[in-house]
């Protein structure tokens, strides 16, 4: 596929872009990698609050961007729509480059985001699953620009351009080793200022383990057997605990704290009729991120030296599936 140049929808803000952000009200230029659910809403609210997005996207996106900008419905956010610049390749300094693509468009994603493109200080905040993604991205734009993010919320992108924010919540923990502390708390700050609750964590492994946990059983099971959460925790309740106990072992392994009984308690508390992202990717024909977060797990498990029978059969047997 060839990109063209999408211009830009709006016209360039004053801003701090390439330096550290400060959160005291200085408006930052922040890239958005794939504008779905996630980068969608983050990119929409960044926006209102009055910072440039540029949300980079393939062409027909990029165009629908750009002459319409993002529309929003929101229960605690409102409905709106906010202007935003589009292309299909980054073109300028920004202050953070947040990447919100699936894992499986990863690889072909980040060539519109070339390193030197990024300018001297240029975050890259990867709100991905898994936890082996840090590494790779480091590799590709330096350790002291990467810092990892978990975000929590339901947001779906219902067509190009059109998000639906349907939980009463959005809140992001922001993190990273390799990053000064300063630089994580200022652009906490102006996500903060947008509207999602926003905390800076000093553990990045404990971290991304705490999503790790929780989703490994939740997106294994409800895909394995095509069936929402309320069915899976019923009719299969033994594989759950199991399978949370494997997960929660390779995790404390890794020097991250879990608790299965916590986690357990956490599935029974949510809606029946709960899927998972994997498992409405499995539906719907699309490539499953089950590399990025079954095979992950089998890999820790075998760096730590950790028996994960459940969690090895399911992967099998899901990724026999998919061929």
């Amino acid at each position: 596929m060839t990109d063209n140049h999408a211009p830009d929808l709006s016209a360039p803000l004053p801003t701090g872009a390439g330096t550290d952000a400060s959160p005291a009200g200085e408006r930052l230029t922040v890239a958005v990698l794939g504008p779905g659910g996630v980068g969608g809403l983050l990119a929409a609210l960044m926006a209102r609050a009055g910072h440039r997005v540029i949300c980079l996207a393939r062409d027909e996106t990029a165009r629908t961007l750009h002459t319409g900008g993002i529309h929003v419905h929101s229960g605690p956010f409102g409905d709106f729509t906010a202007r935003v610049a589009a292309d299909t390749e980054l073109r300028e300094p920004v202050d953070a480059c947040l990447i919100a693509v699936k894992h499986t468009a990863l690889d072909e994603a980040l060539h519109r985001v070339p390193p030197h493109a990024l300018g001297e200080n240029g975050l890259v905040v990867p709100f991905l699953n898994g936890v082996e993604h840090p590494a790779a991205l480091r590799a590709r734009y330096g350790a002291a620009r990467v810092a990892p993010a978990v975000i929590r919320v339901e947001s779906t992108r219902v067509a190009p351009g059109v998000i639906e924010h349907g939980s009463p919540f959005a809140e992001i923990d922001l993190t990273g080793d390799t990053v000064p502390r300063e630089r994580l708390d200022a652009l906490a700050g102006a996500l903060a200022k947008a509207g999602p609750a926003v905390r800076v964590r000093d553990d990045e492994a404990a971290t991304l383990w705490a999503k790790m946990s929780f989703l490994a059983p939740f997106a294994l099971l409800t895909t394995r057997y095509g069936l929402p959460l309320g069915d899976v925790r019923t009719g299969h309740r033994a594989e759950l605990t199991a399978l949370v106990e494997e997960t929660a072992a390779v995790s404390r392994a890794s020097g991250a704290p879990a608790d299965p009984a916590q986690a357990l308690a956490r599935y029974d508390a949510f809606p029946p009729d709960t899927r998972s992202s994997m498992q409405r990717d499995a539906e719907a024909g699309r490539p499953l991120e089950l590399d990025a977060i079954g095979g992950a797990l089998l890999r820790a498990a075998e760096r730590h030296g950790v028996s994960v029978p459940v969690a090895a059969r399911l992967v099998r047997e899901l990724a026999d599936a998919a061929r």
